[in-house]
């Protein structure tokens, strides 16, 4: 597995300014907030952004989030769709090879909108797959539907297109009803993206994203999902994502920093 970072971990941060503090610590690979990437891009070119990347030796390996797709209807539904259109064009021309999709139930749905949702799901894939883009469906603790890492899983192999896996957000699996052995669930093939983060002395019902700290200093347990990471043989990017507002205080590069190090000890 490969480490990387996310721009949430210092979201107030100007696009170039956090990529240069990831830079400047060690990190090779960073996990992009698509709207921070499309701020950037109203006063800079694509390959203004594509040179950028090349001066900081940095790759962009992953970009978070579009939501909007699976539930939406009517014009709404189509607005998302363009949307997403339109951010699959940006993954092509920057070579971003995976997208993280979230889960948009509002209400608990029913069986129907349990089959739109696939049914979306599988036309997300297929758009994706015209800009060799790989979609990482991420389940949500807090949420009404796709709560858990099982579920996650059920909508993805339903689903049944190869470009579209589970992104396994490690404060969502332990926030949500998620258990231990829904990690059996997981496959090389169906295990598209990773994300750390770690909370202490919350209940899961109160955490909030708020909450997260660095991998390490709380209580989630990081042993038995590296076991599985390591068991399955998965390749891809393991990403650091902290959207603390206290921590976003800190100096980038200090908070870059320290996350490098704390995700190198709770991987390596």
């Amino acid at each position: 597995m490969q480490l990387c970072i996310s721009q949430a971990t210092t979201l107030p941060a100007k696009f170039e300014d956090d990529l240069t503090a990831f830079a400047d610590v060690g990190w090779q690979a960073v996990e992009l907030w698509l709207t921070k990437l499309e701020k950037h891009l109203v006063s800079n070119t694509l390959d203004d952004t594509r040179r950028l990347f090349s001066k900081l030796k940095l790759t962009p390996v992953a970009a978070s989030y579009q939501g909007g797709l699976l539930l939406s209807q009517g014009e709404q539904r189509q607005a998302h769709f363009e949307h997403f259109r339109t951010r699959l064009g940006l993954c092509q021309s920057l070579g971003i090879p995976t997208l993280v999709l979230v889960a948009d139930f509002a209400q608990r749905p029913d069986a129907t909108a349990l089959q739109r949702a696939v049914v979306s799901l599988t036309q997300a894939a297929q758009w994706a797959a015209g800009f060799d883009v790989r979609l990482a469906l991420e389940f949500r603790g807090g949420d009404a539907f796709c709560t858990s890492l099982d579920t996650a899983l059920g909508l993805v192999s339903e689903c049944g297109e190869p470009n579209v896996g589970v992104c396994l957000d490690l404060f969502h699996y332990y926030k949500g009803p998620s258990k231990f052995e829904d990690l059996a669930g997981l496959t090389r093939e169906n295990l598209a993206h990773v994300q750390f983060s770690d909370v202490a002395g919350i209940p899961r019902e109160l955490m909030t994203d708020s909450d997260r700290i660095l991998p390490g200093d709380g209580d989630f347990q990081f042993a038995p999902l590296v076991e599985t990471l390591k068991r399955i043989g998965y390749e891809r990017y393991v990403s650091l994502e902290v959207m603390n507002p206290v921590l976003w205080q800190m100096k980038r590069t200090q908070m870059a920093e320290l996350g490098l190090m704390a995700l190198r000890r709770v991987v390596e």
